[in-house]
């Protein structure tokens, strides 16, 4: 892990120079994955930094980090009263033992929960990060009387989380800034825009695209929401002009989301030779390196860090014209925008893309570029230091 440099400092009200600050996520794999840089600056900046997350594998990567990590009760998916009630406890009892001077939450629970206890407690100020509004706020053909119900839950949930005056969130990409906003969630003076949560470009870098049959990746979790029913018609739909042509699910299938695909659909679409279901992958730079093109056809996303790692890798995607996407991939430039749900479209993107080798690598290089512009982990972090140093600003 590049280590990062910062300025951010905190003083208390009396007088003692404190650099505290915890992370609650929901996964450690998650913070290592999305975050992990943030804590380096952090506590090369001098902060003793804690992260707070379950537990899923990835505790000593922290640890190895310097960084102190406090185990929490967060249950992906979970919805009882009773657990939900427990992981609020823990929080509690977290921020009261250690008097944070500030707390950064990300993904929805951490949010929703962690700012309500950090407002109560009157921890000296509060981050909240947005990280993309997730299977809730994705729009559905008939939404039945509970996903109403629990999207209107949350909007009032997220109203109350957000109010701290002292308090900065951080959204990427405009669409879900200018919703929030609209609808009275968050004030805009109080927000911020940071595009993703960066890449580290010495190890994601541009190769040659590679030679023989054509590679397709899809690289994300295996849910319908990212558009994986989409790929395998376009897939099939591509059989005969494109018999060579190879289509890889690149994601995990364990996850709680209700839109999970389950493992027996994927393992029948390989059954059938449609796709190939390569399952979580650990060595995303070298996945990228043998694919001739990126494609995530998802319904809705904050910032895809998956596109922003096939940009750096000089790959151009074939996205969905839906927020956080298309602030990714610039259709025409560094890649191509179909309508969501779509599949006859995304095949005939699919088709175009496979056909021109020379726009190919042209909107690959275009890619890159865009990369070192506006995705690379040091841009994410100074831009992340300036929320932090302006909280304190009248200090």
């Amino acid at each position: 892990m590049r280590r990062c440099t910062a300025t951010i400092f905190v003083r208390r009200a009396d007088g003692v120079t404190s650099r505290r600050v915890i992370l609650l996520v929901n996964t450690d794999a998650f913070f290592v994955s999305h975050r992990l840089a943030l804590g380096c600056m952090l506590r090369d900046a001098g902060y003793e930094v804690v992260v707070a997350a379950s537990e899923s594998g990835a505790r000593r990567t922290i640890e190895r980090e310097g960084l102190r990590f406090v185990p929490m009760p967060f249950e992906p998916g979970g919805r009882s009263p009773v657990t939900e009630a427990r992981t609020i406890a823990a929080i509690r009892e977290l921020y009261s033992r250690e008097r944070p001077d500030i707390v950064h939450h990300v993904t929805i629970k951490p949010v929703l929960y962690g700012s309500v206890v950090a407002r109560a407690l009157r921890v000296p100020a509060i981050v909240n990060a947005v990280s993309g509004l997730g299977y809730v706020f994705i729009d559905r053909a008939e939404p039945s009387v509970r996903h109403r119900a629990l999207q209107r839950g949350v909007l009032a949930a997220y109203r109350i989380a957000l109010g701290a005056r002292r308090s900065r969130t951080i959204f990427q990409n405009p669409d879900d800034r200018d919703m929030f906003v609209a609808r009275g969630l968050v004030r805009r003076e109080r927000t911020a825009l940071i595009p993703g949560s960066g890449v580290d470009l010495s190890r994601f870098v541009s190769t040659p695209l590679p030679e023989g049959a054509p590679v397709v990746v899809l690289p994300a979790r295996m849910l319908w929401d990212k558009g994986v029913g989409e790929l395998v018609e376009a897939a099939r739909q591509l059989r005969a002009k494109h018999p060579t042509a190879r289509f890889l699910l690149a994601g995990g299938a364990g996850s709680q989301n209700p839109a999970v695909v389950e493992e027996k659909q994927l393992l029948a679409w390989q059954r059938e030779g449609v796709i190939e279901w390569i399952g979580h992958q650990t060595d995303m730079p070298g996945l990228f390196s043998r694919a001739h093109l990126v494609v995530l056809p998802s319904y809705r996303e904050g910032s895809p860090l998956a596109l922003a790692e096939a940009a750096a890798s000089g790959r151009a995607a074939i996205t969905t014209d839906v927020p956080g996407c298309r602030d990714v991939v610039r259709d025409g430039e560094t890649g191509w925008l179909v309508p969501a749900r779509d599949a006859g479209a995304l095949a005939r993107a699919i088709d175009v893309a496979l056909s021109d080798r020379v726009e190919l690598q042209r909107r690959g290089k275009n890619a890159r570029a865009q990369a070192e512009e506006r995705f690379s982990i040091e841009a994410i972090l100074r831009a992340t230091r300036d929320v932090y140093a302006g909280l304190f600003a009248d200090e």
